[in-house]
């Protein structure tokens, strides 16, 4: 008899843009989010009108809509990662300073960032590597990991050398320590907290296989 969990609700790994609707579907309505940098930025394209969802950028806007294509692009409007972007009815601009106040203020709902580690207690590891080449990069990613109510990732679950970026103890530089609440990977999501790392659901996996990848304990969900 299998003792395999049953939490696979896809055949297959995630792609980018499949991890995004994930990601754009759990938002709870009336949510006011900031997206980082690189591949959260495409959860903008996935909110729904119904959703009432408010985007934060924190180069100064509040209420950007998808990115921008073909006749919409604007080269003065853009967000953070200078992708063109587009903006909803309401849409409102404002200094760089105040920007960052709505960051601190403890003002956003959610924000999705990648990262290159996050731990079993869900510190964040996404702006240095470390490397004695590499570039920091700390943007405005600490003030969003310790001013929004919930710090969503978006990463692969693995590097390209097949290491889980999902560990017990982040051995690159930290961003926030635990500040992830859940970790959206193309193998499977993850929820992080105090009580370590409990998953949610898996893509194209079993529960079994990502406990070999993934050097910490994990438990299933019941319910998600």
């Amino acid at each position: 008899m299998s003792t395999q969990t049953s939490i696979q609700t896809s055949e297959k790994p995630l792609g980018r843009d499949e991890l995004a609707q994930l990601v754009a579907r759990d938002i709870v309505p009336g949510s006011f989010v900031n997206l980082g940098i690189g591949q959260p930025t495409l959860v903008s394209n996935y909110l729904t009108e119904e959703q009432n969802i408010t985007l934060h950028t924190e180069n100064g806007m509040l209420g950007m809509g998808p990115a921008a294509e073909g006749d919409e692009i604007d080269g003065d409007l853009i967000n953070a990662g200078k992708i063109p972007v587009t903006e909803l009815p309401g849409a409102s601009y404002f200094h760089h300073a105040d920007s960052f106040a709505i960051m601190r203020g403890g003002h956003l709902d959610i924000c999705v960032l990648g990262a290159f580690q996050v731990s079993a207690t869900g510190d964040l590891a996404n702006w240095h590597t470390g490397a004695p080449d590499a570039i920091p990069a700390v943007g405005g990613a600490m003030d969003l990991a310790t001013g929004a109510k919930d710090v969503f990732v978006m990463m692969t679950l693995l590097t390209r050398e097949g290491v889980s970026k999902l560990v017990e103890q982040c051995t690159y530089p930290l961003t926030g320590v635990g500040c992830v609440t859940r970790v959206y990977t193309d193998k499977a999501v993850f929820l992080t907290g105090p009580d370590g790392v409990t998953v949610r659901e898996t893509f194209g996996c079993t529960f079994e296989e990502i406990q070999e990848l993934v050097p910490l304990p994990l438990k299933t969900a019941v319910k998600y």
